[in-house]
């Protein structure tokens, strides 16, 4: 018998999870599910056909910056692609009505609420959930949000009349995101995670999430998500939301990538393209006209757009398909993965 195969057969874990590296299921066979945006496919794995896996997504931000809109639309992609798939949102700040979810054109038959007041309930109550489900089972999870939780004990102290500052919240965090990691990935359970952001101390402040390292650790992709307002003349007529990559297995931080939501037709599905085809000479600019370049010969084509008119599956499907766009895309935002040490 072989070291490799002794190893194997005196392990204690007797389940099936010990395996080869090369054929591990928890490495090598994550689930990916793409989302109708291919900005935000990019933002989560580098690749406009690309997605979200197992494991701990944390989107962070201050109030109204769309944080809980791109957790729903992850939502709404993993229950498509798994039909008998259902999601599990604990809600704290009860902020999101059903009409949210209709937005998105969400199934909420298929979603179990669970309204929490306390850290320790979330923390009880999705351990509770996570040690009985099993491989297999098409579970997706939102937390909205853990930045507003309080700890037992603040809650506790409250209640007495006592305001002695609370020492325990970022323990209590960094418990909760310890017990839960394992779970996630062993069991290919993705959870989008809603948190706030708050300024950090010095000269030059930078956006900082809240609750404590615990959760830094633990996540998978950071987001921190920023705004720009768009105008038409003098009217707000939307927002760009600007996804800055704080943390990714997959994309390189500190990526910015845009997506735009208007007051008049929601989300953009095209969002964020138009600077990176532009960016990846895929398409040319002359003032306010642009067109498409031949990435064959290079020769721009004489039919000239508006960029309103950038829109549809038949003029963005070529430009991302080809090889020269992916290869750029790859190039400006995929973590490379060349050797790190040379012969």
């Amino acid at each position: 018998m072989s070291l490799m195969n002794k190893i194997r057969k005196n392990t204690t874990f007797k389940d099936g999870r010990v395996d080869v590296l090369s054929e591990s299921k928890f490495l090598n066979q994550k689930d990916m599910t793409s989302t109708s945006i291919p900005a935000v496919n990019i933002a989560l794995s580098g690749s406009p056909d690309g997605g979200f896996t197992s494991g701990l997504t944390m989107i962070a931000g201050p109030s109204k910056h769309f944080k809980t809109a791109f957790g729903l639309l992850m939502m709404k992609s993993y229950l498509d692609k798994n039909p008998d798939g259902v999601a599990l949102f604990y809600d704290s700040e009860f902020g999101t009505p059903q009409a949210y979810f209709d937005t998105f054109q969400i199934d909420t038959s298929r979603v179990i609420h669970v309204p929490v007041t306390n850290l320790e309930e979330l923390k009880f109550d999705i351990m509770s959930q996570l040690s009985d489900i099993e491989v297999g089972d098409k579970l997706f999870i939102v937390i909205d949000s853990v930045g507003n939780l309080a700890s037992k004990k603040e809650v506790d102290d409250a209640e007495s009349g006592k305001s002695a500052a609370d020492m325990t919240r970022a323990k209590q965090f960094k418990s909760l995101f310890r017990m839960v990691t394992p779970h996630l990935s062993m069991k290919d359970i993705p959870m989008v995670a809603i948190n706030h952001t708050y300024d950090s101390q010095g000269m030059f402040p930078t956006k900082v999430v809240s609750g404590g390292t615990g959760m830094y650790y633990s996540a998978d992709t950071i987001w921190i998500i920023g705004r720009q307002q768009e105008k038409t003349g003098t009217e707000i007529s939307g927002y760009n939301f600007i996804i800055n990559v704080e943390k990714s297995r997959y994309v390189r931080e500190k990526s910015k990538i845009p997506v735009s939501v208007r007051h008049e037709g929601g989300m953009d599905t095209w969002s964020g393209l138009l600077d990176m085809a532009l960016d990846a000479g895929c398409i040319n600019q002359s003032g306010a006209w642009y067109q498409l370049v031949d990435l064959e010969t290079g020769e721009v084509q004489e039919k000239k757009y508006r960029s309103k008119e950038f829109t549809g599956k038949e003029f963005w499907n070529p430009i991302l398909e080809s090889d020269h766009f992916k290869k750029y895309l790859k190039e400006r935002y995929v973590v490379g993965n060349s050797a790190i040490m040379e012969e």
